[in-house]
């Protein structure tokens, strides 16, 4: 199968063709956005870092920057920075510039404060709108497609309906040698065995227990009840009652494929196929990882109902049961619902979100999209 996608010359490829206004700092966010919202065709950034990282965090934000802002939906990237914070344009240039990312930059120190900047800022980003609209899409093959996998807000009916049923798409994707990445490695407490089980190799196996057993330590470590969070009240209040049958109903969305990696927040697979990314289980944190990873979408499943998206991407939602489904249809993509309501299976509902995905990468908007849902931010674990 093939879908109809913009190819890079970073060797990437694209659904979308973006033109990205980027804040590298929290101090230049502002007059990104308010660069964006005067450009109609960019988007923008909102994020709390850039400054005070030390040692794993700090690499951390430089590879989810560098992943976003050389993301295959991106055309070129406006970097806007203030002009003293530790993550500056030249921390982010050299790999840019070797994978021949098409950037930009601006600075509010530099260029007149926030008036004189925005004003530079608008007229490089109106240039880089008409360039990437001259771009032409060409066939692609789905084996190129690389899926995020989420859920947020469980239910009692996450693990029966909507993230199963998701499983199911996952394989077809990966039998079409597709490539789909699952996370949030708090919500695979209690199934290492059942995930190690299917890892390719005996070090992917040690990966697998070794992330996990991490993200527990990590709690542990810190004094606190991971109880608190995983289940969240939400997700007792829809009727989940411990942290391994939440985990058990997560892990479904994965299918039944082989495990081939395991890679870090916001990095970058070197395997096609399945694979998890060890990361926090914060719903929007996690979908910006997916995609410094280089997801080119991501499906959203949910028993309690969430509107986020992204910015450079879709994000399809699923909802778990019908119920939701009717409160929130306007943001709900499919209802995996009809399957405990006896009109539909596992099978059709992820035949339908697999047509989906196929037709999110030809073009076709979700209702994130078209709502205007573009929330965006990084994880850091410490800023000093």
């Amino acid at each position: 199968m093939e879908f109809v996608g913009y190819r890079r010359k970073t060797g990437k490829v694209g659904i979308r063709n973006h033109v990205l206004v980027f804040p590298t700092v929290v101090c230049s966010s502002e007059v990104a956005r308010m660069i964006s919202e005067k450009v109609p065709g960019t988007v923008y950034a909102i994020h709390g870092g850039g400054c005070g990282h030390v040692g794993e965090d700090k690499e951390q934000v430089i590879r989810t920057m560098l992943g976003i802002c050389s993301h295959g939906n991106v055309a070129s990237v406006l970097l806007v920075e203030n002009g003293c914070e530790l993550i500056t344009p030249e921390v982010l240039i050299p790999d840019l510039e070797k994978i021949g990312q098409a950037y930009q930059v601006v600075s509010v120190q530099e260029d007149g404060g926030t008036p004189g900047c925005i004003e530079k800022g608008v007229k490089i980003a109106r240039q880089m709108v008409e360039d990437a609209s001259k771009l032409k899409k060409e066939q692609i093959p789905l084996s190129e497609l690389i899926l995020g996998l989420e859920c947020g807000g469980s239910d009692a009916f996450s693990g029966l309906t909507a993230n199963p049923a998701l499983g199911v798409a996952t394989d077809k994707l990966i039998a079409e040698g597709g490539t789909a990445i699952f996370s949030e490695t708090t919500e695979m407490l209690g199934c290492e065995n059942v995930l190690a089980r299917r890892a390719v190799d005996e070090q992917v196996a040690k990966d697998i227990y070794h992330a996990i057993a991490n993200a527990e330590k990590t709690a542990m470590s810190g004094g606190v009840d991971i109880r608190g969070t995983q289940p969240s009240p939400g997700n007792i209040e829809g009727g989940l009652s411990s942290i391994e049958e939440k985990s058990l109903g997560c892990i479904r969305k994965g299918g039944s494929t082989t495990i081939m990696q395991v890679v870090k927040y916001a990095e970058h697979p070197t395997r096609e196929g399945l694979i998890i990314m060890d990361a926090t289980a914060a719903d929007v944190m996690n979908n910006t990882g997916l995609l410094a990873a280089g997801c080119h979408l991501i499906v959203f499943t949910s028993g309690r109902g969430t509107p986020v998206g992204a910015n450079i991407a879709p994000v399809l939602k699923v909802s778990t049961n019908s119920v939701l489904y009717r409160k929130m249809e306007p943001n709900i993509d499919v209802n995996a619902g009809v399957i405990v309501d006896g009109e539909g299976t596992l099978e059709s509902v992820g035949q339908e979100i697999f047509d989906k995905v196929v037709a999110l990468a030809n073009g076709e908007l979700c209702k994130a999209e078209t709502l205007g849902h573009r929330e965006f931010d990084i994880h850091f674990r410490m800023i000093l």
